[in-house]
């Protein structure tokens, strides 16, 4: 709408609505020039006497509250929002996002894939000079010390809310990690080799202490993001899948550059300091933003809607968590089938693989590498950047191929999986390399694009002022899918050596 304001059109009438009166007697009222009454742009009029100032019974009747129609508790950033809603410009909130996603996942994905520097030097007999079975059993420990207290927690922050509001929580949940991960990096430029006992153990307390504070950011930016709308909260998905890309790749170039395990562990986990600082960073930057504000602004106009009328009703004003839960189950599951499945065969059955045949394009000594981790992450990538553009199939019928996906496992099953120190008796079916890239870019593709969608419906499921705590729900399930998943691949090796399926 455009229009100008004088003094003219106006006298003072029974039906016009005083709205404020200024100390200088400001009048504004619309010129007779102005077809339709416009909010943003004035001509004031300063009169001889002190008057109030008067708007038309028009914007009485767009139907506002009473509060809003007598701006209480509207500053005028607000209003300027509200009449000049803004769009995401270059997609910086959505890039924001992407970074919180891949911060989230980063600690998991960094010890993980830095096996052969625990494993295979801080670990190992030639290091130590004594043999144990902290090598031996490093990712088992690994698995349990990361995500027992990272799904804890996920699960605890839905009702708790452990530190507060979700900015302190997220600060926090950073602060902490930043300075585990400095931890680390002391740890490998000393020298451990006189005592690997000690040095398991405290890696191993500092990753409890890592995934605690990882489980309550990571649960808290699912709960942010559920604020805005929903190709955001698959811009966090988006983020985690590039994670595992950027790690492996970040891994690479660290043992190509360095001279020695010891450097290139060192370059390693200041590369995830660096990531981390630049999530720190950019949620502070987040309120700098118009598009981010005026969402937030949304959000919470809602809240306060809904604070007003269980007020009036008499009720507190305390999310109604199994009503959320049951809302969102649906997506819940898909979530955590999508993961457990996913876990399940990534990385430890897909890792296990082994070529076929002898010319194929790959050679031994980097079939694993790419057929598995690169394979894997950059076609879950995939699958996520086409969630963000189709929303296929609808929140009623995505829990159908999300359940298909169970038949990935007897597929990884048949390939040439040659799990260590486990003599295989189920007969191998599928000992072509391309059948078996085909079967884990399937895998990888429908991984990212299920979670995505399933994590993007979660909170269109309830009612806006719920939205962050489906989130949060939605993020605990994810945890709870990898868990779970993590769990089930353990059985894997005795599956191959005890079950035919009933094949011969």
């Amino acid at each position: 709408m455009a229009g100008s304001y004088t003094k003219k059109e106006f006298g003072v009438g029974t039906e016009e609505q005083t709205l404020l009166k200024d100390s200088n007697g400001t009048r504004i009222v619309p010129s007779k020039d102005c077809i339709k009454p416009s909010y943003n742009t004035f001509k004031v009029h300063i009169p001889t006497g002190t008057e109030p100032v008067r708007l038309s019974p028009g914007w009485e009747g767009t139907g506002r509250p009473d509060d809003e129609l007598n701006f209480k508790g509207v500053t005028m950033d607000q209003a300027d929002l509200e009449l000049n809603p803004p769009r995401d410009r270059l997609n910086i909130v959505f890039c924001i996002m992407v970074l919180h996603g891949i911060g989230a996942l980063m600690p998991w994905n960094m010890f993980i894939t830095a096996k052969n520097y625990f494993v295979n030097y801080k670990l190992s007999m030639q290091y130590t000079g004594i043999e144990t079975n902290y090598a031996t059993n490093f990712l088992a420990y690994l698995g349990f010390a990361a995500q027992i207290p990272n799904l804890l927690f996920n699960w605890l922050n839905v009702f708790m809310q452990f530190g507060g509001n979700l900015t302190t929580r997220i600060v926090w949940g950073i602060f902490i990690q930043v300075l585990i991960f400095v931890c680390t990096v002391i740890l490998a430029m000393t020298d451990s080799s006189g005592w690997p006992g000690a040095f398991f153990w405290i890696t191993m307390v500092s990753v409890v202490i890592l995934n605690t504070a990882n489980g309550i950011y990571q649960n808290s930016v699912f709960g942010m993001v559920a604020k805005l709308p929903t190709k955001y909260t698959g811009a966090v998905v988006l983020g985690t899948n590039i994670s595992g890309t950027f790690t492996a790749l970040i891994s690479v170039f660290a043992q190509y550059m360095a001279p020695n395990a010891r450097t290139a562990a060192i370059y390693y986990f200041i590369t995830a300091l660096f990531i981390l600082l630049a999530c720190f960073d950019t949620y502070f930057a987040l309120p700098i933003n118009r598009f981010y504000r005026y969402r937030e602004l949304l959000h919470q106009k809602g809240i306060n809607k809904r604070q007003l009328e269980n007020s009036a009703r008499g009720k507190l004003d305390t999310p109604p968590y199994w009503k959320i839960f049951k809302q969102c189950f649906p997506q819940l599951f898909n979530t955590f089938f999508v993961f457990f499945v996913t876990l399940a065969l990534f990385p430890s059955v897909q890792s296990d693989i082994q070529r076929s045949d002898p010319n194929f394009v790959v050679s031994e000594d980097y079939y694993s590498t790419v057929m598995c981790f690169l394979t894997f992450n950059i076609t879950a990538l995939i699958g996520s950047s086409i969630a963000s553009l189709i929303h296929w199939p609808s929140k009623k019928y995505l829990m159908i191929p999300v359940v298909l996906r169970v038949l990935y496992i007897p597929l990884f099953l048949l390939c040439n999986y040659q799990p260590k120190g486990i003599s295989r008796i189920l007969p191998v079916y599928i000992n072509n390399d391309w059948v078996y890239f085909v079967i884990a870019v399937t895998m990888g593709v429908t991984s990212g694009y299920f979670s995505s969608l399933s994590m993007m419906y979660c909170p269109r499921m309830v009612d806006s002022q719920y939205t962050a705590t489906a989130g949060m729900f939605g993020a605990a399930s994810l945890i709870t899918g990898i868990f779970t998943g993590i769990l089930f691949s353990m059985v894997m090796p005795s599956l191959v050596a005890n079950v035919s399926f009933g094949l011969s």
